[in-house]
């Protein structure tokens, strides 16, 4: 998919990685303080604060330095005035003390743990926070990414990638959104030793949204979480955008599986491609608005994907050797495994649903014939087999296998 724009981009980026810094005391409690005030300085992006790092050579320098010389990198003068005033630091003491007390970890773009992927992109984050596995960071990871509010097939395609990546050992990395971003957390999750990176847009005290609770809470003993954000910080819309480029830069590549035309999801891919990094399609039903995305981007080039299979067959040959080589069943197979092991009434539901298209109880009840006892014990039976996927409203799918 690359054009002679993009190679341009790419090219760049190495001129744009981070300098070196010597090797901190990590016994030093206040390791963090200066880089917590850079980030939370008002009126102070990431690419703003990087551009300082690069021309000052660490965040204490940059809070040492005279008020001409910040003046002098183009600084609004209330930024200029704020850090030579020294101000941030005491709110950064406090910010860390919060983080410390809350098990968060914090990582700066000079150390070894910090996802070295992401340095390669042009606004890398100097800090982030962290809660959970930060090993996972440095993994080979994809990014799966797509609706807030997908189809059925959609969340079946992000549970059953997320889940199928995760067992030959690619970590999943998404937004802890709901939608596509939940199901393929959740696939990664249901893997026996998958993983998953959540990447938030808000603060990383902050479960947003609220149904996720759950998912935040197993992916923080699971998986990990990660944020640019200070503590606290509000979800709101403009935050998206910005946490995106996090989600394309540390992923080897990014599959998206549902989106309208000006989604999200889109703007994840768009940067992936400038990042130099693979982007995937999953085929949607071309009269719904949610397919556009990833239709879009395979008419351009992008690879379709129906499975892990067209996605592992992309990444370099290194990355695939180091993959764990897992033998798995075909669908039919699978499928025949599953219809061995119903009982009669499970069988006929199980043969009327399908997954695309949710059914209702009284539906199921009306075409198998079978008494509404018999319906609900035998859905029940059929969810803890993990064939059937109930949905809001009493509606049943079947899973894809």
């Amino acid at each position: 998919m690359a054009d002679s724009r993009i190679i341009r981009i790419c090219t760049d980026l190495t001129a744009n990685r981070p300098r070196t810094y010597a090797p901190r005391n990590l016994n030093d409690s206040n390791r963090y303080l200066y880089w917590v005030a850079l980030a939370i300085t008002p009126g102070l992006g990431t690419r703003t604060a990087g551009k300082l790092l690069q021309a000052f050579g660490s965040p204490e320098a940059v809070f040492a330095a005279s008020l001409t010389a910040l003046e002098a990198q183009h600084l609004p003068a209330a930024v200029a005035q704020a850090i030579h005033s020294r101000q941030p630091i005491s709110s950064a003491a406090k910010e860390i003390a919060q983080a410390q007390a809350a098990g968060i970890t914090l990582i700066t773009w000079d150390e070894p743990d910090y996802p070295q992927r992401l340095l390669q992109i042009f606004d890398p984050p100097p800090l982030l926070y962290l809660i959970g596995d930060k090993t996972l960071l440095n993994r080979h990871q994809i990014s799966l990414v797509g609706s807030r509010r997908p189809t059925p097939y959609g969340n079946q395609m992000a549970m059953k990638l997320g889940r199928d990546l995760a067992d030959r050992g690619v970590v999943i990395v998404s937004g802890l959104a709901r939608g596509i971003d939940s199901s393929a957390h959740s696939g990664a999750l249901a893997s026996v030793n998958g993983a998953t990176i959540g990447v938030l847009g808000c603060g990383i005290d902050v479960v947003y949204p609220k149904e996720n609770k759950k998912l935040f809470a197993e992916m923080a003993t699971r998986g990990a979480i990660v944020t640019e954000f200070a503590m606290g910080t509000f979800p709101g819309a403009q935050n998206f955008p910005i946490r995106n480029r996090i989600i394309a830069g540390m992923s080897l590549g990014t599959v998206v599986i549902e989106g309208a035309e000006h989604s999200g999801s889109l703007i994840t891919a768009r940067l992936a491609m400038e990042f130099g990094r693979e982007v995937f399609g999953v085929p949607g039903n071309a009269t719904q608005a949610s397919s556009f995305g990833p239709n879009q981007l395979i008419k351009q080039g992008a690879k379709l994907v129906t499975g892990w299979e067209d996605v592992i067959e992309e990444l370099p040959t290194p990355v695939r050797a180091e993959l764990l080589p897992v033998e798995s069943a075909t669908t039919e197979e699978r499928t025949l495994l599953v219809e061995q092991n119903l009982g009669p009434s499970e069988r006929v539901l199980y043969e009327l649903l399908a997954q695309d298209e949710a059914l209702a109880i009284d539906d199921l009840m009306e075409k198998s014939r079978l008494t509404s006892s018999e319906v609900l014990a035998a859905l029940f039976d059929l969810e803890l087999k993990g064939v059937v996927r109930q949905l809001p409203g009493k509606q049943f799918l079947k899973v894809l296998l």
